[in-house]
């Protein structure tokens, strides 16, 4: 049995953001490339953008703290502190409305 702090994890990614050039940071707290589920913390600065990219099977996103905007397909959903967003098949976009961290959980259904 593991037990993590989400809170404390989310804190330590959106500071580990903010002092990169990228604006991003993040830290696989469950799974792996090997496994079939990878729950991933992701901090976001404000304004920073995952640029489109593929979902690799089913995925969700949970706004930890925050404000962001997914896009996928010309469609956009914003999630604030809280919200679940089931992510859709093909590319998607996350955008940072403001300093945010989530947590992304990926099952890979190309096993």
């Amino acid at each position: 049995m593991k037990k993590f702090s989400l809170t404390a994890i989310a804190r330590a990614q959106v500071q580990a953001a903010a002092a990169q050039s990228s604006g991003r940071a993040a830290s696989t707290v469950f799974g792996g490339h090997e496994q079939t589920l990878r729950q991933t913390v992701i901090g976001l600065a404000s304004g920073t953008e995952l640029k489109e990219h593929i979902n690799p099977g089913e995925a969700t996103v949970m706004v930890l703290t925050g404000r962001i905007r997914l896009s996928s397909d010309g469609d956009s959903w914003e999630a604030r502190t809280g919200d679940l967003l089931v992510m859709p098949p093909g590319y998607s976009q996350i955008t940072a409305l403001e300093e945010s961290s989530l947590l992304l959980s990926v099952a890979k259904t190309d096993r």
